[in-house]
């Protein structure tokens, strides 16, 4: 296995970024700390269940160890609750770090050759998607809209680049920008503003890397960068 992309070394910076997490607790409960959370929060995607404790818990008595202790180096598990309370306050931009030091390991291991295709350009799709909607539950970062029976709709919606390649069943994400009010801001913000504002934080070291951006089927596709 390529030493770049071993599990190790890939799981080793995603711990050192949640290491980096702010911890806004005042108090002296602090059991767990923001690595912890991020890495249970993380887990989720491996163990594919809505509890990573539980999951955790069962694996631990019925083989004696759990993946938190062999794959991730953990020793205290949060609850998902705990999860939550510490990851909350978190900026997601946090995390932004992390995929470009993936972007580049694949591109010194080669695997983003294979990604290539018309003009040996890697194409970069932006497209967006809404991931909690609710009449009742809302907060200050919701976007929202008026609905027929008059109630109004809160929604958070995310854009979430991904280079993709024709007849290829596989994409590699890249760092997602969300879609929620900006400050000064009138008008709510949606994927348009969302797509500047990342196109603006990545144009230029994407541009440097041969990237053509494609963007919904209603419009063209253009090399923006």
């Amino acid at each position: 296995m390529n030493e770049e992309l071993s599990p190790e070394n890939l799981i080793n910076s995603i711990k050192q970024s949640f290491g980096e997490f702010r911890d806004v607790r005042t108090g002296k409960n602090t059991q767990y700390d923001m690595v912890d959370a991020g890495v249970g929060a993380f887990s989720i995607f491996f163990t594919q269940s809505p509890s990573f404790l539980s999951s955790q818990e069962d694996m631990k008595k019925a083989n004696g160890r759990c993946n938190a202790e062999s794959l991730f180096g953990m020793h205290q598990i949060p609850c998902d609750n705990q999860i939550r309370s510490l990851l909350d306050p978190v900026d997601p931009s946090s995390v932004s770090p992390v995929f470009r030091e993936i972007f580049e390991r694949l591109e010194r291991s080669g695997v983003l050759k294979n990604f290539r295709s018309h003009a040996n350009n890697l194409l970069v799709i932006l497209d967006g998607t809404q991931y909690f909607s609710s009449d009742k539950i809302h907060c200050d970062k919701c976007n929202s809209r008026e609905l027929n029976n008059g109630k109004t709709n809160y929604y958070h919606s995310v854009l979430t680049p991904v280079i993709a390649q024709p007849g290829n069943k596989h994409v590699i994400p890249l760092a997602p920008e969300f879609i929620i009010p900006q400050a000064g801001k009138e008008k709510q913000d949606c994927e348009i503003e969302a797509a500047k504002r990342w196109v603006a934080k990545n144009g230029d070291y994407l541009a440097k890397q041969g990237v053509t951006v494609m963007w919904e089927t209603t419009y063209s596709a253009a090399n923006l960068l």
